[in-house]
C-alpha cells in the first residue's frame, strides 16, 4: 500500500471563514456578510469579519503549515477583495491582489505548493444587487470569467487553479433549502424570496457555464506560458442501499450519487446531464446551448473531491415532490438490519465511513476515465468538542482515527484498485467560521482561541498528519 513519491499533501481552508479583515484594503461585501446580518440565520449569531483574522497573519499560517510538513495548501480568494462590486467593469483593487500576490511568493518560498480556488461561496454583493447574481444566465459567467483572468494574470506563479468550491452546495443549500447564502427558498416562514424547485437548477447550470469559461481562459491565454492546471471541485458522500437486496434501493443509491455529483461532473465529461435528473426534473433542469456544451464539456484538467461521509439510501415510493433535490429516495444512518454507517459527530450530516471514500474514488475513476483526483477537502468534527477543555481539544484522538482510516483508505483505492489520487488537503488546517453553525463546530487540526487574539494551537491530529503520510508514501 503505498502512494506516489511526488504525491502532495496538506491543509485547506476558505477566504470567508479564516480571513476576516472584512472591510480592509478596500474589500467589498460580500452574500455572506449580508447573509450573516440577518437574524436567525447563523447558530451563534456570529460572522467571518474577525475569524481566524488569517488576512494579518498570513506570515503565521505558513509557518504553521511547513511545522507541519505540509508539501501544499488549498485556500480561496475573497473575489469581492479583488473587485469589491465584481462585475467586469467595475474597478479593481489593486491592494486585494498584492496582499495574494505576496501570499503565493511567500508560500512557494516557504516549499509550499499553492492550489487556489476562485469562489468559495463568498459571492460579492455587488452583483447579486445588480443582476442576482448566480440566477442569471447571461451576465454571472462572463462576470466570472473576467475576474478569473484578472487573478490568473496576477498569479501566474501558481499552478493549480480550482474555479468552484462545491456548486452544489452554493446550488441546493443556498437556492432551496435557504441554509446558506444568499438564503432563497420556498418556505416562506425562512425567506420572503426563492423557487425551490427550479431556482437550485438554474444556479447549477450557471456555475458550469462560468466554470467552462473560466477554464477556457485559463487554457488560451495563460496555459501555454504558466503550465498549470484547472478543474472544479465537487463534493459527494458514498451511499449504500439500505436494502442491497432490493433492486430499487440498489438503483436509489446510485441515483443518489448522480444527483449529488454526476449533476456537475457529467456535463464536464459528457457535455450532458444525468439521465436520472433529467427523467425527474424534465424542464427545470435547463438545457444546455451548442456554445454552452461546447464551453463546459471536457473543462477539467483533473477532479476535485471534496468528500466526508457516507448513506443508506431507501427508494423513494411515489412521485418525488417538486423541490426534491436527492433523487426521489431517503437518507439513513442505519441500514435494514440496524447497521449504524459511523459514529456520531458534532455534524448532524457526518458520520465517519472510510470504506465508502476508497469506494467512492472507484466509482469515479470507473465513470470518468480515471482521471487524475485531488482530494481537496476531508476531515471531521467531534461531537461535543467545543465544550471540553483546552486539554481535551488539543488531544483529538478521534481526529485523528479519522485521518489514519481516511487515508489508507484512499492508499489503497491508489495501490490496490489502480485509481489516480494525486494529492489530498485536509479540512482543515484550523477551526474557522462553520458558515450557518458559526464558532460552534471545530473541524480545524489546530485549535483556535476565537477569546484570546485567534491564538493558534496544533492539536493531535495536526501532529500526526505527516506520521499518517509516511505510513502510504
Amino acid at each position: 500500500m503505498s502512494l506516489p513519491k511526488d504525491f502532495q499533501w496538506g491543509f485547506a481552508t476558505a477566504a470567508y471563514q479564516v480571513e476576516g479583515a472584512t472591510e480592509k484594503d478596500g474589500r467589498g461585501p460580500t452574500i455572506w456578510d449580508k447573509f450573516c446580518a440577518v437574524e436567525g440565520k447563523i447558530a451563534d449569531k456570529s460572522d467571518g469579519s474577525v475569524a481566524c483574522d488569517s488576512y494579518n497573519r498570513t506570515a503565521e499560517d505558513i509557518a504553521l503549515l511547513k511545522e507541519l510538513g505540509a508539501t501544499c495548501y488549498r485556500f480561496s480568494l475573497s473575489w469581492a477583495r479583488i473587485i469589491p462590486l465584481g462585475g467586469r467593469n467595475d474597478p479593481i483593487n489593486q491592494a486585494g491582489i498584492d496582499h495574494y500576490v505576496k501570499f503565493v511568493d511567500d508560500l512557494l518560498e516557504a516549499g509550499i505548493t499553492p492550489f487556489i480556488t476562485l469562489l468559495h461561496w463568498d459571492v460579492p454583493d455587488g452583483i447579486h444587487q445588480r443582476y442576482g447574481g448566480l440566477l442569471n444566465r447571461e451576465e454571472f459567467p462572463l462576470d466570472f470569467e473576467h475576474y478569473s483572468r484578472v487573478v490568473y494574470k496576477a498569479l501566474p506563479k501558481c499552478k493549480n487553479w480550482i474555479t468552484f468550491n462545491e456548486p452544489f452546495c452554493s446550488s441546493i443549500l443556498g437556492y432551496s433549502l435557504g441554509y446558506f447564502a444568499p438564503g432563497h427558498t420556498s418556505d416562506r416562514k425562512k425567506s420572503p424570496v426563492g423557487d425551490s424547485s427550479r431556482e437550485p437548477w438554474i444556479v447549477g447550470h450557471n456555475l458550469l457555464v462560468a466554470h467552462g469559461r473560466a477554464v477556457k481562459v485559463y487554457r488560451e491565454e495563460f496555459k501555454p506560458t504558466d503550465k498549470g492546471q484547472v478543474g472544479i471541485t465537487l463534493n459527494g458522500d458514498y451511499a449504500y442501499p439500505w436494502d442491497p437486496e432490493d433492486p430499487e434501493d440498489v438503483a436509489a443509491a446510485n441515483r443518489k450519487i448522480e444527483f449529488a455529483i454526476s449533476w456537475f461532473a457529467d456535463p464536464v465529461y459528457f457535455g450532458k446531464y444525468p439521465d436520472s435528473m433529467r427523467k425527474q426534473l424534465g424542464d427545470r433542469l435547463p438545457e444546455f446551448t451548442p456554445e454552452e456544451e461546447a464551453l463546459v464539456k471536457g473543462s477539467n484538467d483533473f477532479y476535485g473531491m471534496n468528500h466526508y461521509t457516507a448513506d443508506y439510501v431507501k427508494h423513494g415510493t411515489g412521485e418525488a415532490a417538486p423541490e426534491d433535490y436527492l433523487g426521489n429516495l431517503t437518507t439513513h444512518s442505519t441500514n435494514k438490519n440496524g447497521d449504524s454507517i459511523g459514529p456520531e459527530t458534532q455534524s448532524f450530516w457526518l458520520r465517519p465511513n472510510p470504506e465508502g471514500f476508497r469506494l467512492l474514488i472507484n466509482w469515479l475513476s470507473k465513470r470518468y476515465g480515471y482521471p487524475a483526483i485531488y482530494v481537496t477537502e476531508n476531515g471531521t468534527s467531534i461531537k461535543g468538542e467545543n465544550d471540553l477543555s483546552f486539554e481535551q481539544i488539543l488531544d483529538d484522538q478521534f481526529r485523528v482515527d479519522y485521518f489514519r482510516t481516511y487515508v489508507h483508505a484512499m492508499a489503497k483505492a491508489v495501490s490496490e484498485d489502480g485509481c489516480n489520487v494525486r494529492g489530498y488537503m485536509a479540512w482543515s488546517l484550523m477551526d474557522n467560521f462553520e458558515w450557518a453553525e458559526g464558532y460552534e463546530t471545530r473541524f480545524g487540526v489546530t485549535y483556535v482561541a476565537y477569546n484570546d487574539g485567534q491564538k493558534r494551537t496544533p492539536k493531535a491530529s495536526a501532529k500526526e498528519m505527516q506520521k499518517i503520510f509516511k505510513e502510504v508514501m
